[in-house]
């Protein structure tokens, strides 16, 4: 791997890190914007705690060494999460604004998955 694209996985992998398990926290905790938020989308409450749970177990999924394919398993988890989020907002006619997050993260998501190590993949390339 060359040094430019472990430069790149590990700017997007931290980032992303921090954003999921900030927003992880966030949701766990059931902070009133958070509430109001997933309310206005029209979901139930109680998914908060459910997602900033599998957000965390996910950062920490990303970051240890080894279990590929738990890996894998969180990089999908955190498409669909940010997917679902941006078409949950379009969805009920939100302001283009409110895709700015899902769609970083996604962002993040794609770019760290791509340009991750080979012993971090499922098959050595």
């Amino acid at each position: 791997m060359k040094k430019r694209e472990k430069i790149i996985y590990w700017i997007a992998t931290v980032w992303l890190s921090l954003g999921m398990l900030s927003t992880g926290i966030v949701q766990l905790i059931k902070m009133e914007e958070e509430v109001q938020s997933i309310n206005a989308l029209g979901y139930p409450t109680f998914l908060l705690p459910i997602l900033g749970v599998w957000k965390i177990l996910g950062v920490i999924a990303i970051l240890i060494p080894n279990f590929p394919l738990v890996k894998e398993w969180a990089y999908a988890g955190f498409f669909f999460t940010m997917t679902g989020a941006m078409a949950s907002h379009i969805i009920v006619g939100d302001e283009m604004i409110t895709l700015f997050g899902p769609a970083l993260l996604l962002a993040l998501t794609i770019t760290s998955w791509y340009f991750r190590p080979a012993d971090r993949k499922t098959r050595k390339y």
